[in-house]
């Protein structure tokens, strides 16, 4: 079965295709300095919708999805950005948790796994 990487860098890919599954890397907001966990939820579900096109699919077709906020108080916040972006009858299954990330200046981090 082939395998199809986009934006391969030489520690990980942004996107993995494999038969009719396409996984996802975890994906943070770009320019997050100052920014709201909002916002940086916004930047995250843009760029996984251009990743999931690139793949050739979209985000009715997500199977799972993980994400990881930094500080439960703005779970709320995210949640109304996700809510209204997840495509209606098709949301994933998904777990959130609380995580330190990679910067103090990264709020939210995001990982889809979806079908074609």
């Amino acid at each position: 079965m082939t395998i199809r990487r986009h934006d391969a860098g030489s520690r990980m890919s942004k996107a993995v295709v494999h038969g009719d599954t396409v996984y996802l890397a975890g994906i943070v907001a770009e320019e997050p300095k100052g920014k709201s966990t909002g916002e940086q939820t916004r930047s995250i579900l843009a760029q996984i919708d251009g990743f999931l096109a690139k793949a050739g699919t979209d985000r009715s077709k997500l199977l799972s999805a993980n994400i990881w906020v930094s500080d439960m108080a703005n779970f709320a916040e995210m949640n109304a950005v996700w809510d209204a972006w997840v495509s209606p009858g098709n949301a994933p299954a998904r777990a959130t948790v609380e995580a330190k990330l990679a910067s103090p200046d990264y709020k939210v981090e995001i990982m889809v796994v979806a079908g074609k």
